[in-house]
């Protein structure tokens, strides 16, 4: 039984059944239960590792990877952003070679409850891994109410009675400032995300402690703010750079690879030298990190580490029913590339 048969069992297309068996948004709930009637009469399995007893009752091994979707940084095309996918890449990774199975359910924000619910009445869970990214408390409480066992990644809140594990977002700032201050630089700018959150405003945080313990500041019209998931060059950080040329920082810190690829781009089409007039350092290590030119420098987040924490606290509360809660801060590292150099004008 393959999907394509599955497919003309049902008479609805490929891209449907695939919808359907993953937890995906996109078919409607009657067509969802025929697909999965389907497929179970005839002992599909939807992915290799998961048995057919396994996936068809409650009582599995099946983790759930549940990233809720909005217009912000978690868009309906997260899994294509290569932060996003080296950390799913990791988690599913760390959930085979512990024995148990991973299903990814995309689910939009505006519907979290109804939609998470409906998963797990109809493919109960062990546990679920939370994408925290763009969540507030009250919507993760709301989902630990569904489902008790949960760790939630890439956020934090201290004061909630949950499991998290996160890169030290304000640590890995820190490393940058203090990294970009010791090749001499002194004016630094600062290009921010235009939308907000956790990381971001922990990376603000900690590299802004990181210039205040050598008395420096940043100065107004250093500060940038563009997208954080566009690669290309952004007309409104261009613009104010054409109006800034005879003022422009020496160094720039961005709060993503992503945003430090795209100021690049930007400086390329000003005719503006990388590292030669001014110094990029971005955060994240992703893939594209290693191709642009110049090679970027940056600092590397442990989504490995972040995975394996992540699943062994969930796999541990699932079998021991360990309820001790945890908020895990993995520290990143500084990867020197090509993108800085050291200010040949230092006081």
């Amino acid at each position: 039984m393959k999907i394509d048969d599955i497919a003309k069992l049902a008479n609805v297309s490929k891209s449907a059944v695939s919808l359907a068996l993953n937890g995906k948004n996109g078919v409607s709930q009657k067509t969802r239960d025929k697909i999965l009637k389907i497929a179970e009469e005839h002992g599909y399995i939807p992915r290799p590792i998961i048995k057919a007893e396994q996936y068809f009752q409650t009582n599995t091994k099946i983790l759930r990877f549940i990233a809720v979707t909005n217009a912000g940084i978690v868009t309906e095309q997260f899994e294509s952003l290569p932060f996003f996918m080296e950390l799913i890449k990791n988690i599913d990774n760390q959930t085979g070679s512990s024995g148990y199975s991973l299903m990814v359910s995309p689910i939009n924000i505006e519907s979290l409850e109804e939609e998470i619910t409906r998963l797990e009445n109809e493919q109960k869970s062990a546990g679920i891994l939370l994408l925290g990214t763009n969540l507030t408390a009250d919507q993760i409480n709301i989902i630990a109410g569904i489902q008790p066992n949960l760790v939630v990644l890439d956020t934090c809140f201290e004061t909630l009675d949950a499991n998290f594990v996160v890169m030290n977002n304000a640590f890995g700032a820190y490393q940058a400032g203090q990294y970009l201050m010791d090749l001499g630089h002194r004016e630094i700018g600062y290009v921010e995300s235009n939308i907000r959150m956790y990381n971001f405003n922990m990376r603000k945080k900690g590299f802004v402690q990181a210039l205040t313990e050598r008395n420096l500041t940043i100065k107004n019209n250093h500060y940038f703010s563009i997208s954080p998931t566009t690669i290309s060059p952004q007309e409104a950080f261009t613009d104010k750079i054409k109006k800034s040329l005879d003022n422009l920082p020496t160094a720039l810190f961005c709060e993503t690879d992503y945003m430090a690829i795209s100021v690049i781009k930007s400086f390329t089409e000003l005719g503006i030298k990388v590292p030669v007039d001014i110094s990029i350092i971005g955060f994240d290590n992703i893939f594209e990190s290693r191709v642009i030119t110049p090679e970027l420098t940056t600092i590397h987040v442990k989504k490995d580490k972040i995975a394996s924490l992540a699943v062994e606290k969930l796999i541990r509360q699932i079998e021991t029913n360990d309820e001790d809660k945890i908020k895990l801060l993995i520290d990143t590292e500084i990867i020197e590339r090509n993108s800085c150099t050291e200010n040949k004008q230092m006081n």
